[in-house]
């Protein structure tokens, strides 16, 4: 039964920065069964449970801006160490728990959480996933996850290689649950606007170096010189000094001090939701943001002027039928997706997205109604099957080989006081000089 004496479910969602934490608090109101059910498909809603948030201290943790531009509502929300967080589930009773973090993080919660639990007879549900298209380290994160009660894969195409790799090194794959992008949603596409807007979506990471993210703004630049009735936008994720899900050495707020764009260029930020909503063209490198334009209908372009590439991303995109040049788009080019493609990878444009998430509430409901309560969390890596790589991972957390938080880890019993978020922020401030000034002069000087 669930955990708590109410009727509403309580659930605690973990996440490590801006992006996990929109990808996790939408999924847990979309996963929750119950009441939720109705009011899922409307971002924020908690209708039918109680939402905690909890945001993991570190390099990206979200500023108040960027939870604001989020824009998804909690009960509660506040910043914890990885100690402070498993205190907090030792000592709170949830229904469900939600690990929206890097593969390492969600591995080193596992270890942890099954300490802390080990002699409860209750604990919540355990879900995770990825926050968006899975193009690298798929059999790395996929294990680093293994574990959890749920592991949710956002399409078919997702739930089929993540079964494979579970199945291929002897894992038990059953966790792996096929659901869809908590993000999806809005109006589909009504037709072109006046003026006609082509949005260029930026990705913090993707492509990292300076002269091809130069080259890009440039084209989104000189298109908008092309064709001066048309509004064309910068949509950026984070304001120089923030960081999201990917570190961002170049922000293309400096790159653009150097051009002297026409007046129908502009930067934009906030909820890309928002932004689509007047949107004609769509264009990326290999952003999530184009699957949120696919499931609305709205024409996207996956760029292939730097080359089809593991590392950009787009190779995920092979068959879908928007991949092109901008030469093409200057030109006046506008896709057709590939109608089969765009079914398997958890878009749902024919009207089955109300559906996608039904085996998760389902499968959510039967473990809450388990007789005798859960079994202990089993992670595939342990100190026998993988003693050279687990302790480092288990460390980078401040928690030992058994999962318990090491001597001198980071806790907040308190609030902070005023010379320790003076210390936090230098701290940060620094990393972020490191990331965006001096490594990349690093790296200039190591080409010479």
């Amino acid at each position: 039964m669930p955990a708590s004496t109410s009727k509403r479910l309580r659930i605690a969602v973990l996440a490590d920065s801006d992006t996990r934490w929109k990808w996790g608090a939408l999924t847990a109101d979309r996963i929750a069964p119950g009441p939720s059910m109705e009011t899922a498909a409307r971002p924020g809603a908690q209708g039918g449970h109680l939402l905690d948030g909890f945001l993991l201290r570190g390099r990206a943790t979200p500023t108040p801006r960027q939870l604001e531009e989020v824009g998804v509502r909690a009960d509660s929300l506040r910043e914890v160490t990885a100690a402070e967080f498993l205190r907090a589930m030792a000592e709170e009773p949830y229904d469900i728990l939600v690990l929206s973090l890097v593969g390492g993080g969600v591995q080193a919660m596992l270890h942890g959480l099954a300490r802390v639990w080990e002699h409860r007879p209750t604990r919540p549900v355990v879900v995770t996933g990825y926050v968006g298209v899975v193009y690298e380290k798929l059999a790395d994160g996929l294990l680093l996850r293994h574990g959890a009660d749920l592991v949710l894969a956002n399409s078919r195409q997702d739930a089929e290689r993540f079964r494979a790799v579970y199945e291929g090194v002897g894992a038990d794959s059953s966790a792996v649950t096929e659901v869809a992008l908590p993000f999806l949603g809005g109006a589909p596409y009504g037709g072109e606007h006046d003026p006609y807007t082509v949005v260029f979506a930026a990705q913090p990471s993707v492509p990292a170096g300076r002269t091809d993210r130069a080259y890009l703004l440039d084209r989104l630049v000189r298109h908008a010189r092309r064709h001066p009735e048309r509004e064309v936008l910068l949509k950026l994720r984070s304001k120089p000094g923030e960081h999201t899900t990917h570190i961002e050495e170049l922000p293309y707020q400096k790159l653009v001090r150097s051009l002297d764009p026409p007046a129908n260029f502009r930067l934009v930020y906030g909820n890309m939701g928002e932004v689509l909503d007047r949107t004609d063209l769509l264009v990326t490198v290999s952003s999530t943001a184009a699957l949120e334009a696919l499931h609305r209908r709205i024409p996207t372009v996956v760029l292939t002027d730097l080359g089809v590439r593991e590392s950009l991303g787009n190779h995920h995109f092979v068959g879908s039928g928007c991949l092109a040049s901008w030469d093409r788009l200057d030109a006046g080019h506008r896709p057709t997706p590939d109608e089969e493609w765009v079914s398997r990878q958890g878009v749902a444009t024919d009207g089955s997205y109300a559906s996608a998430f039904d085996a998760a509430r389902a499968r959510i409901a039967e473990l809450l109604d388990r007789p005798g309560g859960l079994p202990p969390l089993t992670p595939y890596y342990t100190p026998g099957t993988a003693p050279g790589y687990l302790p480092g991972i288990l460390a980078r957390h401040h928690l030992g080989p058994d999962g318990t938080p090491l001597p001198g880890a980071p806790a907040a019993d308190r609030e902070p006081g005023p010379v320790r978020q003076i210390v936090r922020r230098a701290a940060r401030g620094a990393y972020r000089h490191g990331v965006q000034r001096v490594a990349p002069v690093i790296r200039r000087m190591g080409e010479l």
